[in-house]
């Protein structure tokens, strides 16, 4: 018997249209023979519609142009979500076994959808509200890793709040780390609104743009090294099978780099010592469950020699053609399928 699977796409985050790529991967690699796939587009002031167009209209992010393959969803529901049946005039609930919500950055992957889906009962894809929560802030995050004993770089947080005084904080972080620094808002994915500050005139500038993202940020010395990813795949015993290697070929590695002009490049193995790299892995795996994760996640480092630096962890990273997450686990000898059918296997054993 089929299992329903509702993939979930857009929303209001930033990374509206890199989840509406990420979901053309996920649907279009879904085993039609195992699972009856629903794609549900989050529009980008909230609404909810399930789309029965055509699946290249998803990638392109002109699927909510599609009237006529529009279906109302008012949210979800104990045991699936609620539709409108047009002929019929009513709202009926739509059996789903399970939810993979392919939704990146926040009301998405912060916490809040997983909320949603665990008051409903629903089993989904991915970390749990918890997790999601801690792991999408990243000053909560290094935090945590800290207390664990895992090595991050050195940084300072602030919120934007009546009485913050960025003179004195720009002051503190300058004796501190000194120039360049990292300014990043503490809740934003895909590298957006960071700054990297050369002069007190940058830094200034970078905080305002953090600001811009969220009301929380955090400056982070810079730390050189090889910017290296691991996959990591599981529940209770989580593993990570390799680690990536991206070379920006820019300045630093931000969301234009990633999606926009095409200039970094990826190496999977990672082009460092083998030995390097499974310390890298085991690493992953110790933020993994320091953070309480389930399912999958990529975590990201920095290596220089034998040196290991947590940068950040991504609870639902991208599936799109240059993602690393999907690349490695296929590196490590799965399909894009088989990834799929573990992932949805983790979803309902977590569940249970």
């Amino acid at each position: 018997m089929k299992q329903t699977v509702l993939v979930m796409f857009g929303g209001r985050s930033t990374e509206h249209e890199v989840s509406c790529v990420s979901a053309s991967f996920v649907i279009s690699n879904l085993n039609k023979n195992k699972y009856d796939v629903i794609p549900l587009g989050i529009d980008k002031s909230g609404r909810w519609h399930i789309y029965r167009g055509e699946l290249e209209n998803i990638k392109r992010d002109t699927w909510n142009d599609d009237k006529d393959n529009l279906i109302p969803v008012s949210g979800a529901a104990h045991g699936g979500v609620t539709a409108w049946d047009n002929e019929k005039k009513i709202w009926y609930l739509l059996p789903v076994d399970v939810v993979f919500p392919v939704l990146h950055g926040k009301n998405g992957e912060d916490g809040t959808m997983q909320g949603l889906f665990t008051l409903f009962d629903l089993p989904f894809v991915g970390c749990g509200m918890y997790s999601s929560a801690v792991c999408m802030d990243k000053v909560a995050a290094k935090t945590l890793c800290e207390a664990e004993g895992i090595k991050t770089a050195p940084f300072a947080a602030a919120r934007n709040v009546p009485g913050f005084d960025m003179a004195s904080f720009v002051e503190e972080c300058e004796r501190r780390f000194g120039y360049p620094m990292f300014i990043k808002p503490a809740n934003a994915g895909s590298s957006v609104g960071i700054t990297k500050a050369r002069t007190r005139e940058e830094f200034e500038r970078g905080i305002v743009s953090a600001f811009e993202n969220d009301r929380k940020l955090l400056v982070e010395q810079t730390i050189t090294g090889k910017e290296i990813e691991a996959a990591v795949i599981g529940n209770d015993i989580p593993y990570s099978p390799c680690c990536g290697e991206i070379a920006p070929n820019a300045d630093f590695y931000d969301y234009d780099t990633k999606y926009v002009t095409d200039t970094s490049r990826a190496y999977i193995p990672a082009r460092i010592p083998r030995e390097v790299a499974e310390r890298v892995c085991r690493a992953a795996e110790k933020v993994y469950k320091a953070l309480d994760c389930a399912g999958l996640a990529r975590v990201d480092f920095f290596v220089d020699g034998e040196s290991i630096v947590f940068n950040e962890i991504n609870t639902m990273p991208g599936f799109t053609s240059i993602s690393m997450y999907p690349k490695m686990m296929m590196y490590s000898g799965k399909t894009a399928g088989g990834l799929l059918d573990e992932l949805i296997r983790l979803a309902l054993e977590a569940k249970r």
